[in-house]
């Protein structure tokens, strides 16, 4: 029995501990113990031990328990059957004892632990709902609700709601949804939008409750809903027609809508001034002030049904109230002044302009009828000159004719509705001039007027006028003149102010008395726009006579410049040119020659024959250039000239020569690589006979065999060693240098060249031996400049020393290789 007792004991204690960890609170009590529900192990289930009890305590006693569940057995509580949550979540027992003469308790709260032994449950049996068309998307039109009699602070009792089955499955099969937390039940996108009473006007939903919040093991319950699909009230209402500015009292109710389902809020939106619409909790419709239809002639009203929590319950409604027109506006005028012209010969009816009025009225009715009247015009007289049209606003001429009236005319026009509201506009109207009138000279012939031969292009002969009765500065009154005839040489021109409408006759070439001495000119004047009554007649033509006086004139060369060729070394008295010429008035001509300085040509007096004097040298000039003057014969002092230029040809004359001096210069041996004296050569004759100048060896073996010619360009070649050694001496070297002439001129050269061997610097070591049989005078004299000579080299040696401090490797190519670039 002890073992049963102990044994179950410190298992409890360790159950117990764990169990009150997750025990709800049991406050007030000294005692807290937290035990699960429906315990079916051995009793008595020993619950806790009650520590703090005093050693020597005595008659331990347990109250407060109507049932006699729970004792006390050596300070352990415990209980003789299972707790039910359901039935009682919690007790509250005294525990008594005595101690020496008293007793003393306190209190030990017992809370009975949840356990899921309870299936959910839907609180109605039948369940049912309505679903209004035109409902939205996810806005619940019913809840479904359930109870678990299971702790709700677990999750026991947290339910979960599953939407099974939709009978009939049209028009879709998922008409309706359910939330899974609230059991709040709503229709689809799919519903919302195919929803329909009159092709199925109720549903039924196979809808599941599951505790543990939906899990496996959950407990669980199934249970129908019918739904019934009704109609709704909820609509666009009919469109509303409210005169503008209607006198109130406002707010005038205007339209009502109403959502048939559950408790709805409204609300409007649309384009119109805060207020100026609203609506009441019942839907009704105001119009909060007056409206004016040439502000905004319509108003689109959208119409927002919402739940109380704000989320919107169905699509909007739309609202069409639309603004009748009242006769409020004046007609006017787009701008208050209008400016038009009418022509001088126009007829009576010719319309000139239109002016038209805007009423911002309604265009449908007939408060935008506007009338026109002229009721004004400045000047006055004379009157009945235009009109307008009464309904068309059409002004015309009214006058037979415009002729002779005032240049221009200022139209008052007023614009008025049928209720006299009325506006006003002016019209300038400018009498344009029409060219019914043609220029017209003063005089029939002009002249004659005299002019000199030697007259400069530009000078004025005469000035004259047609006169215009048209508007002055106008299109008609201006006069294009034009020369009919007497000037097919276009000897003179017309220039025409057109401040004035005067033409003035220029000279516009030079005259000449022997080829014309008399010119009759017929000018005719015409306006640049046709003319419109009338035409062109004699007095619209003039004549004109001009006399050109004779001037003496001085003689004419046939030729500003004159370019002759003569060969050199022509004999003298040859004629290479003649200068022509002519007076003008016959009179004979004397030539002569000036900037000959050195009289190499003469012309012949009378003439103008240019011949040579003596033979010319092209190598000494090329070109002459000379000016020949022409006098005439009876006044000096009238005089012609033109510049002549002679080139002398080139002739095969002169031989090439070579230039420069070549004793300095030496060969080293053994042959240096690329080691050559550069020589130049010269024609003083040009190009075509000198050209490229060609060196060539004589034809001796031994010379061929010693020595290397290499043309470097035209006129210089290079000569070279043309085997590895040659004794070192001055050797005389002979070669021919031809021209490319045909013939050619050659000229034949002994060159002496020296050749001895070198040093590193390319300096010779020692003198070469003298040439056979060279000539020995003066040889004191030379022994005296070659000591000068070895003492100046000794200096160039030391200069040469400290301005080379690190000397470059020597070039084997110090001497002269490529010539420069001068004319020699």
């Amino acid at each position: 029995m002890a073992d049963r007792k102990v044994t179950p004991m410190h298992i409890l204690e360790i159950i117990l501990v764990i169990a009150c960890s997750f025990a709800p609170a049991c406050c007030g009590s000294n005692v807290k113990i937290g035990v699960p529900e429906n315990y079916d192990g051995i009793f008595p289930w020993y619950l806790a031990k009650l520590h703090g009890l005093p050693g020597n305590y005595s008659d331990l006693v347990v109250t407060g328990d109507d049932e006699g569940i729970f004792g006390v057995d050596a300070q352990f509580l415990y209980a003789l059957k299972p707790l039910d949550r359901e039935k009682q979540p919690s007790y509250s027992l005294q525990v008594s004892f005595g101690k020496s003469v008293h007793r003393q308790s306190f209190t030990v709260e017992v809370c009975v632990i949840d356990k899921n032994d309870n299936v959910p449950t839907f609180i109605e049996m039948s369940m049912r709902g309505s679903v209004q068309l035109g409902l939205l998307k996810g806005i619940p039109f019913m809840q479904v609700e359930a109870l678990d009699r299971d702790d709700h602070n677990t999750a026991h009792a947290e339910l979960r709601f599953t939407l099974m089955e939709q009978t009939p499955r049209i028009p879709s099969s998922q008409m309706f949804f359910i939330d899974s937390i609230s059991g709040e039940v709503s229709l689809t996108e799919e519903g919302a939008s195919t929803l329909d009473p009159e092709m199925c006007g109720r549903y039924k939903l196979s809808v599941m409750v599951k505790d543990m919040a939906g899990k496996a093991n959950a407990f669980f319950s199934t249970g129908i809903v019918t739904v019934e699909v009704t109609g709704n009230t909820w609509a666009s209402p009919d469109p509303v027609r409210l005169q503008e500015n209607l006198p109130g009292p406002y707010p005038i109710p205007i339209s009502q809508v109403k959502w048939s389902g559950s408790q709805a809020e409204y609300s409007l939106e649309g384009e119109f001034p805060e207020m100026l619409f609203t609506i009441s909790r019942e839907g009704v419709i105001y119009l909060n002030a007056p409206l004016d239809r040439e502000t905004q002639d319509q108003f689109q009203i959208s119409i927002v049904v919402e739940r109380p929590d704000g989320r919107e319950i169905a699509k909007p409604v739309e609202l069409r109230v639309m603004v009748g027109d009242a006769n409020d506006n004046r007609p006017t005028f787009p701008q208050a002044q209008y400016h038009t012209v009418v022509k001088e010969l126009a007829a009576r009816g010719t319309e000139i302009l239109t002016v038209q009025a805007a009423d911002n009225d309604d265009p449908k009715t007939d408060n935008v009828r506007i009338f026109y009247r002229l009721v004004g015009q400045i000047p006055e007289s004379p009157r009945a000159l235009f009109r307008v049209d009464r309904d068309s606003g059409v002004i015309s001429v009214q006058a037979d004719s415009m002729e002779g009236t005032a240049p221009q005319y200022t139209l008052t026009i007023t614009a008025e509705d049928a209720k006299g509201l009325n506006s006003s506009c002016t019209v300038v109207v400018t009498v344009q001039d029409e060219n019914n009138n043609p220029p017209v000279f003063s005089q029939h012939e002009y002249g004659p007027f005299h002019i000199p031969e030697n007259a400069p292009v530009g000078t004025t002969v005469t000035a004259v006028l047609a006169g215009d009765a048209d508007v002055r500065g106008g299109d008609s009154w201006q006069v294009d003149y034009r020369l009919e005839s007497g000037n097919e040489e276009d000897v003179f021109t017309l220039v025409t102010d057109k401040q004035t409408n005067e033409v003035s006759l220029v000279l516009s070439k030079v005259l000449d008395f022997e080829r014309e001495s008399e010119y009759i000119l017929v000018i005719s004047a015409q306006n640049p726009v046709a003319l419109v009554r009338g035409r062109y007649g004699p007095a619209s033509t003039a004549t004109v006579s001009i006399y050109v006086d004779d001037v003496n004139e001085g003689p004419i060369l046939s030729q500003s410049h004159y370019e002759v060729t003569v060969r050199e070394g022509e004999e003298p008295g040859r004629v290479i040119a003649t200068i022509r010429g002519y007076d003008p008035d016959s009179h004979p001509i004397r030539y002569s020659l000036q900037g000959d300085t050195k009289k190499y040509f003469s012309i012949g007096k009378y003439s103008g024959e240019l011949k040579t004097v003596q033979a010319l040298d092209r190598e000494e000039n090329s070109t002459y250039t000379m000016e020949v003057i022409a006098v005439d014969g009876r006044n000096s002092s009238l005089s012609a000239s033109t510049l002549v230029t002679v080139q002398i040809l080139d002739v095969n004359d002169n031989s090439p020569v070579l230039v420069g001096d070549y004793s300095w210069k030496y060969l080293c041996t053994p042959r240096w690589e690329d080691q050559a004296l550069v020589l130049a050569s010269r024609d003083s004759d040009g190009p075509q006979h000198g050209g490229r100048l060609n060196f060539s060896l004589r034809s001796d073996a031994t010379v061929r065999r010693n020595w290397k010619l290499t043309p470097i360009n035209d006129t210089h070649t290079n000569l070279s060693l043309n085997i590895p050694y040659l004794a070192p001496e001055v050797y005389t070297v002979p070669f021919t240098i031809s021209d490319s002439s045909s013939p050619p001129r050659s000229t034949f050269i002994n060159l002496p060249v020296t050749v001895c061997p070198c040093n590193i610097r390319g300096n010779c070591k020692m003198a070469a031996k003298q040439l056979p049989g060279m000539p020995t005078i003066q040889s004191a004299v030379g022994i005296l400049l070659g000591t000068f000579a070895v003492i100046g080299t000794i200096l160039i040696v030391v200069f040469v020393r400290l301005s080379y401090q690190n000397p470059k490797e020597p070039s084997k190519t110090n001497q002269e290789r490529v010539p420069l670039k001068i004319s020699i």
